[in-house]
């Protein structure tokens, strides 16, 4: 097998020495070839070339964004190509929160995850899964439901675990500052981010709809978490289960929030923590499980997020599932 290993020379919890015995690892097993990421989407722009390079697979040591990037290039390539004709993706956690690696049941710890993987790599375990699809436009102003989109503008993104619009955008966008500013993105600064950003937030004007064929609108949301799979985050090792019937083989699932008090985020926050397999309860909750697609509109515009990366304010957003996109060696 050839791969091409993407490593992020930045990643959180990854240093020179481990990517160097993980390399020599890997090299026994496969035809490796390496490169490093150097700039923002330079993952994604390598991962498009793979196939055409003869690739069998794209092993990425990174956080979720790094893969994230990787995902979107190894699609864009090829929209049409059926999985199993498309380069593999080999995961080995390098970032803080590692969502999508614990996701598929890796261990969070980069070495011991790169022995599960070249255990699959010897025994040819493959796992089909589904991904989510983000489609936004440039402009603010949205397309008519049902109009033709203005595709000159249009943009579109995959995400491997979850989105979201509103609230917990804006904890990230705060993040990526505090971030730029030297802070490292350990659970403490998001729980403290959220905290801080909770009581700056606006918990007066809802702004977001969501809107589904032939259903009735959904309307007063403060907050939408869009997710592909259960866990939606960890803080450390707890899990966040906003939407635990969430899968990868599965539609897309939805936990909106149209209520911003105390009282509430407090009640969902418990609910949230830890392994649960119902549904969160509580009359200001808005939920979906097993969708295809949705709507999600806003009457202003409102920040936006896609697998821990901020992608700016939109006033509307379609997303959508997409069943056997990708094949994982796991």
């Amino acid at each position: 097998m050839r791969a091409l290993l993407l490593v992020n020379p930045k990643a959180t919890t990854t240093h020179d020495r481990t990517r160097d015995v993980l390399i020599r690892a890997l090299s026994a097993a496969v035809d490796l070839s390496v490169e490093e990421t150097a700039y923002r989407g330079h993952a994604s722009v390598l991962a498009a070339t793979a196939h055409a390079k003869g690739f069998d697979a794209v092993a990425v040591l990174g956080g979720d964004g790094t893969i994230n990037e990787t995902v979107n290039g190894l699609l864009d390539a090829e929209p049409d190509r059926p999985a199993a004709e498309r380069p593999a993706l080999i995961v080995i956690p390098g970032g803080s929160a590692n969502v999508f690696a614990r996701a598929l049941g890796l261990p969070n710890n980069s070495v011991e995850a790169t022995g599960a993987v070249l255990e699959a790599l010897r025994e040819g375990r493959r796992r089909t899964i589904g991904l989510g699809q983000a489609i936004w436009h440039d402009e603010v102003s949205g397309p008519d439901m049902g109009a033709q989109a203005d595709f000159d503008h249009q943009r579109s993104r995959y995400f491997t675990f979850c989105a979201g619009l509103g609230y917990d955008a804006e904890v990230v966008r705060a993040v990526e500052g505090l971030r730029s500013a030297g802070y490292r993105a350990l659970p403490t600064l998001y729980v403290m981010t959220a905290v801080r950003h909770f009581f700056m937030t606006d918990r007066r004007r809802p702004a977001i709809r969501l809107r589904r064929p032939h259903r009735p609108d959904e309307e007063g949301i403060f907050m939408a978490i869009v997710s592909n799979t259960a866990p939606w985050t960890y803080v450390g090792a707890r899990p966040v289960n906003p939407t635990p019937w969430a899968g990868f083989g599965t539609g897309i699932d939805l936990l909106g929030l149209r209520k911003m008090n105390l009282a509430t985020i407090l009640a969902l926050v418990r609910q949230m923590l830890g392994e649960r397999r119902g549904l969160p309860k509580g009359r200001h909750l808005v939920q979906l499980h097993d969708e295809a697609d949705f709507t999600l509109e806003a009457a202003r515009p409102v920040a936006f997020q896609l697998d821990g990366d901020y992608l700016g304010e939109h006033e509307w957003i379609v997303f959508r599932s997409i069943p056997d996109a990708l094949q994982v060696l796991v």
